[in-house]
């Protein structure tokens, strides 16, 4: 990735109000990446006194660097603000702006939050937003021409409807999608723990998701447990912590097959989460194999090192894999490449898994921590996982075969 303080050619307005933001180009010197141009437009009564753009994970690092300029947009004569950046064609990644009112903002975690805080989706793009929480502003979302399809992420026309409730078990929230035409009789159902079930649920409609993956059969009618872990206990419950990992195993999931006809097959069973959710998912695979016969894991925090010190005991999970007996899981990881703290902990965890004789599908696409990417992943991965080569003895109707 490089950016530039300068936008392409005197037509750029023109060229905006025709296509929307951001202008996307050739790159002259390569067909494999896109001179990618974001605009902003001020508000004449309260202009401002720069703008920084927040492309996810691509401003971080420079970030984390300490250096925020090449971020930094230009003004140009006609009054706005430009910066382009060289992407590689197949780039997603969610993206906001913030003016920048006196000095520019500084790089601690209380700048950067402050940052955050005030940030503000594109009002030139096209395209739905990616919803926040916290009070946060949503975000546009960038996709370039070769970025993976994502057909199941948004809500389609014609999709029969499951329907969502809110329930409460083993004294945590758990938000339950269950499938159209759902009768807990004509079980059991294919489930699926998804972490961190206040994002995908309230803000994502990951429902949407699960019915358009349904209806194209890509998937049996499933039963989705979305667990809320967003909360103050997020660091301690999403640890490769054994006590959540039993609750999960002995308490959610047999309420869920008593209420709702879920399956106690762990081929049939896929825990799913994201970043610290997805080293949880990954250990839960680990600890209760027996239970959880599928990990889907998206940008795992597999650095994680068990409270010893860092140098010595980091990617604590990975070495259990590499040590312990094979278990009798199935693994769908994938991680951004975008994502440098994350991405050499990712590879090694593959090369064990692999190394071990382990099912896994392992991927890398171009963007970073961002839900933006993980939408489109978490499709994939239900699919690969409990589809008509993944969930044995369920049959696409749910019944057993």
């Amino acid at each position: 990735m490089q950016s530039e303080p300068t936008a392409p050619g005197g037509d750029f307005l023109a060229r905006l109000a025709t296509e929307g933001s951001p202008l996307i180009g050739p790159d002259p010197d390569d067909p494999a990446y896109r001179l990618v141009t974001f605009v902003h437009r001020d508000d004449p009564d309260t202009p401002s006194d720069g703008v920084l753009a927040l492309v996810h994970t691509v401003t971080d690092k420079d970030r984390h660097a300490g250096d925020l300029t090449p971020h930094l947009m230009a003004r140009q004569p006609e009054g706005h603000w430009a910066l382009t950046y060289r992407l590689r064609a197949d780039h997603r990644a969610s993206y906001q702006f913030y003016p920048v009112r006196g000095t520019t903002p500084g790089t601690t975690r209380a700048d950067w939050l402050r940052v955050l805080d005030g940030a503000r989706p594109d009002p030139l793009a096209r395209g739905p937003l990616l919803p926040a929480r916290d009070g946060r502003h949503p975000s546009s979302v960038l996709s370039l021409p070769d970025a993976p399809a994502q057909p199941y992420a948004q809500r389609r026309d014609g999709v029969p409807r499951g329907r969502t409730v809110t329930a409460e078990a083993a004294g945590r929230r758990v938000d339950v999608h269950l499938p159209a035409g759902h009768d807990p009789a004509h079980g059991p159902y294919p489930v699926t723990v998804l972490l961190d079930g206040e994002m995908w649920g309230e803000m994502l409609s990951v429902g949407d998701t699960f019915d358009n993956l349904t209806a194209d059969g890509r998937i049996p009618p499933t039963v989705a447990l979305l667990v809320h872990t967003m909360g103050p206990g997020r660091p301690a419950d999403l640890s490769c912590n054994p006590d959540f990992v039993d609750l999960l195993a002995d308490q959610v999931l047999p309420w869920a097959t008593e209420l709702y006809g879920t399956t106690s097959s762990p081929d049939a069973t896929v825990i799913a989460g994201q970043s610290a959710g997805g080293l949880t998912a990954a250990f839960a695979a680990f600890r209760r194999p027996e239970r959880f016969g599928n990990a889907l894991s998206q940008s795992g925090s597999f650095w994680w090192p068990d409270g010893t010190e860092f140098d010595e005991g980091s990617e604590w999970l990975t070495r259990q894999f590499a040590a312990g007996d094979r278990r009798p899981a199935r693994f769908y990881v994938e991680v951004g490449l975008q994502e440098w703290m994350l991405l050499p902990q990712n590879r090694h965890l593959r090369d064990v898994l692999t190394a071990r004789g382990y099912a896994l599908e392992y991927r890398e696409f171009n963007g970073g921590h961002d839900y933006a990417c993980w939408r489109g992943g978490l499709a994939d991965g239900l699919a690969h996982l409990l589809g008509p080569d993944g969930a044995a003895g369920v049959s696409p109707t749910g019944a057993p075969s």
